[in-house]
């Protein structure tokens, strides 16, 4: 991958394929000049970009498929979105489609071997889960992988018939439970939301927690808070939990655009540094870093400025920053001075990020 983050390259589409009415699996085609560019690892995603009325748009995609294949994303057609509702209405193979290269940190060590990992995934969070477990029951022999998967009614299960193959490739290393909320099955336990309170019982229960290695939490906000309650109250420690959050039931802090981020108030001199090169300028002390910042660095890296993927992540090298939220960072990137820019606002006359930190 190039260091230079916010690099964009048209891919085309080899194949859309209908995952269930209102979700796709969109397939792409990398030219060998970019092979080594968009090589991925399990659990990773793909930022895509496209220009909606005048202003650029960007939407992230977990990558479903394993390496070394093509990059696959999983799509859910989301109420008035300006990208799921193209991608999974109208996207032909053909069109060409401006993609970063890969990126993400959910992902597991490539040298550790074998051991029991754990997954709960919601809705549209199966997208990177099914990517990590295809990795680790076909390059790893000694691995073993339990899938608790939530999902409303049987239509709407994403990746079922992927899910159905390789649960018959590996039979023994692989047990699949499926908890639908508004459909009735035959076990009283897997019908209704994966809440804190059916995860606890799954968890003393179907899968107990002192069996498994690595827990890999994915899906909304509100079932990543509740599988976190239920592991901790199960004992499990925090280093082994790894979370991705697919989105936020809450509307985003308000955003200026960046042409509307003029200096009329209280300032600080801010200096990025990216790629190795330092620019500073003065930006509003009410408006985060990246929004000031990009009047000037178009070339500064983001994604969905909402605090959740991560893309913007740079260290404070100096001075002081308050994050007004953050669902991306752990605790101990915090504690070494990491934030999330898009969120960022600075509290001290002088502040200085660095991305490539």
């Amino acid at each position: 991958m190039t260091s230079g983050r916010a690099v964009f390259h048209p891919l085309r589409v080899a194949a859309v394929d209908r995952l269930c009415p209102d979700a796709v699996a969109v397939t792409f085609a990398v030219p060998p000049e970019l092979a080594a560019t968009f090589a991925f690892r399990p659990g990773q995603y793909l930022t895509l970009r496209q220009e909606v009325d005048g202003v650029e748009e960007r939407r992230s995609y977990s990558i479903c498929s394993a390496p070394p294949g093509p990059p696959r994303i999983g799509v859910r057609r989301v109420a008035d979105g300006l990208f799921s509702s193209r991608l999974v209405d109208s996207l032909r193979p053909g069109e060409v489609l401006e993609v970063l290269p890969p990126q993400g940190r959910f992902t597991p060590d490539p040298d550790q071997r074998g051991g029991h990992h754990g997954f709960v995934a919601a809705g549209s969070g199966i997208t990177p889960v099914l990517s990590i477990m295809t990795t680790l029951l076909e390059s790893d022999p000694d691995s073993r992988a339990t899938l608790l998967y939530g999902n409303r009614r049987t239509d709407t299960v994403m990746f079922g018939d992927e899910l159905a193959d390789l649960k018959d490739r590996h039979p023994a290393r692989l047990q699949l439970v499926h908890v639908l909320s508004r459909e009735p099955r035959d076990v009283a336990l897997f019908s209704g939301r994966l809440d804190e309170e059916r995860l606890t019982t799954l968890l003393g229960t179907v899968v107990p927690t002192s069996d498994v290695d690595h827990w890999w939490l994915c899906g909304p906000f509100g079932m990543l808070a509740d599988a976190d309650r239920a592991l901790t109250a199960h004992g499990v420690p925090a280093e082994r939990v790894h979370r991705e959050l697919f989105y936020v039931d809450e509307p985003p802090p308000e955003v200026k655009r960046p042409e509307e981020a003029l200096v009329t108030g209280p300032a600080a001199e801010v200096t990025v540094v990216l790629d190795g090169r330092e620019t500073t300028l003065t930006l509003p002390a009410d408006t985060p870093i990246l929004d000031a910042a990009q009047r000037v660095r178009a070339d500064l890296p983001f994604a969905c400025k909402g605090g959740i993927c991560g893309t913007c992540r740079a260290k404070v090298t100096s001075g002081a920053v308050e994050m007004r939220r953050n669902y991306a960072l752990e605790q101990h990137e915090v504690d070494a001075g990491f934030v999330l820019t898009c969120q960022a606002l600075p509290r001290s006359a002088t502040v200085a990020v660095d991305y490539d930190a």
